[in-house]
């Protein structure tokens, strides 16, 4: 396939071409840089640069890269398109995907976020509003017989999974995604884990959004995490509670749904929506393409909520 036919469409790599450029100048130098030092860090017959030229140069192996990441596309069919070997497709793909991934989510042209610390100094800076949640990717079930098993099979989807902690400003655009854990970890737990406690304990006057799996977040962070209101009546409600209930509940919602925007970003990259084997790349994966998927966004910026 033309290389001017991939650019050109955005369908095809889910970006613009002006993100494709981008990626080109960035993630060149590095590239070679790390080619270089894979060259030169063994010893060697003949000189650096001698045999053969690669048949596919490094704007073929992004865009094999990108395309695999948005479509799923096989390697095989990708060597059809480029006129290689499956084997180049699959080395070219390797070498690309953990320089998408240490890229990390962009907030705004030059700014951006790779750890979560720094997605809590940049709300803490910014005064944005914060919305968390958790989404599931399936994966392949451990061998039988193999430690923790059990661990990956999901409560809330009964397959077998993945789940990846997801944060979003107020407008739904990207701005972490990653602190995987199996299944079977509840949301809660799994916020617990990647420090995100800790972090706002330090940080004072933030608002972050959560749905009811993070129930408890609020009490532990002063407040700073809000969650739907409890539910006090069991029986018996008086009337004019129950429609203030539906209404306070409905008002969250209404301000939480943009993280499932985000979600859905994150979705539409094919290598996140489907059955993945190597359970070991898939935080790489996650990183990779919240990193596009944010680079998407703000080359689209996100309409502001309202309500």
């Amino acid at each position: 396939m033309s290389r001017v036919l991939i650019v050109s469409r955005p369908q095809i790599t889910g970006l613009p071409v002006s993100v494709i450029a981008e990626l080109a100048a960035d993630l060149g130098p590095l590239w070679a840089s790390q080619r270089l030092q894979r060259l030169t860090g063994r010893p060697r017959v003949r000189a650096v640069g001698a045999g053969a030229r690669y048949k596919l140069v490094f704007v073929d192996r992004l865009l094999a890269a990108l395309v695999h990441l948005r479509h799923g596309v096989t390697h095989d069919v990708l060597a059809c398109w480029f006129g290689v070997g499956r084997s180049t497709v699959t080395r070219a793909i390797n070498e690309i995907r953990p320089l998408l991934a240490q890229r990390g989510c962009q907030v705004e042209p030059g700014h951006r976020l790779r750890t979560l610390a720094e997605v809590i100094e940049y709300l803490g800076s910014s005064g944005r509003t914060a919305i968390i949640d958790a989404t599931e990717v399936r994966v392949r079930r451990p061998a039988a017989g193999t430690e923790g098993r059990d661990r990956f099979v999901s409560g809330k989807s009964k397959q077998n999974a993945i789940k990846a902690l997801v944060i979003t400003i107020a407008q739904g655009r990207l701005l972490f995604a990653g602190a995987l854990r199996p299944g079977s970890c509840p949301d809660i737990t799994q916020a617990r884990d990647a420090g995100l406690v800790d972090l706002l304990r330090e940080r004072d006057g933030l608002e972050i959004l959560a749905d009811a799996g993070y129930q408890g977040l609020g009490a532990q962070t002063g407040g700073q995490v809000m969650t739907p209101p409890h539910r006090k009546f069991k029986k018996n409600v008086p009337p004019w509670w129950e429609e203030m209930f539906t209404q306070r509940r409905r008002a969250h919602a209404s301000r939480r749904i943009r993280v499932e925007h985000g979600i859905a970003h994150l979705k539409n990259w094919r290598a996140l929506a489907r059955h993945h084997g190597r359970r070991e790349l898939l935080d790489e994966i996650v990183r990779a393409v919240a990193g596009l998927a944010s680079e998407g966004q703000t080359a689209r910026p996100c309409s502001v909520a309202t309500g």
